[in-house]
């Protein structure tokens, strides 16, 4: 196959986001697709085989995007846009998603795979979404991100984050301090993405007026939910009892959104996840929307994925699934 040369016209911004540190970005793309990257000024040259040449200028236009739109490139993400081009996906930008995030402290915030594009256009769409799937694909910080821009626009009045009182055995009761003290600590993902959002101390402002709220599950009983985004993360350790009542405290101008990994599911007996249930019975239901992420949407260090797809595969010979689910 004849390998011939062709130019990627990129400004200063781009080629540094491309190049990567100590051009360790522009190495994983030559290792990806057997070709030469050269900068010769203005922009980058690919050299190999047709295919080749073609994916790894997907890569490059895709990183050269994220960096116009002001985000800041990491490995991660170069590792996701190699992911989808192999693929055959294509990395989405902004547009694709259909939403406006607020810009983090590294930068703007776009979806960085074609499932996360679809995650936050679901979002939109539906009044209650599930995203379901392994660690490090963003379905959490995402749904943080959506819920910090709807609450910065005042489309809604509140942030509610909420999750179950379970984490390998231990219980709430169990931990010291006040209940955000017992809290906080198992919803530091969010505490995180909020943060980098809207910064530190605007999130505290926001807690002590109300605006943001966290809460175990079991504390959400009897409330009813109004003009307010509500995060339910962890859901795979909810019970099915507990699933059907969070899930009706929606009321007018609310939106729901439920995140778990349905194997990673700590109760004692696992067919009793609510989340795997409710899967089951709202799959179809109008304005439910359902996103499962795959290890190929994981965008957090190379060994996660390769540490996924080793679990997936050892579920896959024939050992019970975490949908445990009762033939209906």
């Amino acid at each position: 196959m004849a390998r011939e040369s062709e130019f990627v016209p990129l400004n200063d911004a781009e080629l540094r986001a491309v190049i990567g540190p100590n051009s360790r970005h522009v190495a994983l793309i030559e290792d990806a697709f057997k070709v030469l990257v050269e900068a010769p000024g203005g922009g980058v040259s690919v050299n190999g085989g047709t295919r080749d040449r073609s994916d790894a200028r997907q890569v490059i236009e895709d990183l050269a995007k994220r960096a116009a739109l002001g985000a800041e490139v990491t490995e991660a993400d170069v590792r996701a846009a190699l992911g989808q081009a192999r693929g055959g996906k294509g990395t989405p930008g902004m547009a694709a998603a259909g939403v406006s995030l607020p810009g983090g402290k590294r930068g703007a915030i776009v979806p960085k795979t074609k499932a996360q594009a679809a995650y936050l256009d679901m979002l939109g769409r539906c009044e209650l979404s599930f995203g379901v799937g392994p660690a490090g694909t963003g379905k959490t910080f995402l749904a943080a991100a959506y819920g910090a821009s709807l609450l910065r626009r005042g489309q809604v009045d509140r942030l509610v984050i909420t999750r179950p009182a379970v984490e390998a055995g231990e219980k709430l009761g169990f931990l010291p301090g006040d209940l955000n003290e017992k809290v906080d600590p198992y919803l530091a993902p969010i505490w995180e993405a909020l943060n980098d959002i809207l910064g530190a101390e605007d999130v505290q402002r926001r807690r002590d007026k109300g605006e943001i709220e966290a809460a175990p599950i079991a504390f959400m009983r009897g409330r009813t939910l109004s003009h307010a985004f509500v995060i339910v993360d962890e859901a795979q350790n909810t019970s099915r009892l507990q699933m059907k009542m969070v899930l009706t405290r929606l009321g007018e101008g609310a939106r729901m959104v439920v995140t778990g990994d349905p194997s990673q599911i700590d109760l004692l007996n696992p067919r009793d996840s609510g989340l795997a249930h409710a899967l089951r019975i709202l799959d179809g239901v109008k304005g439910v929307g359902i996103l499962k992420f795959e290890a190929s949407d994981v965008v957090r260090h190379a060994m996660v994925e390769r540490i996924v797809r080793a679990y997936d595969a050892d579920a896959a010979k024939g050992r019970p699934t975490p949908d445990l689910e009762d033939p209906a």
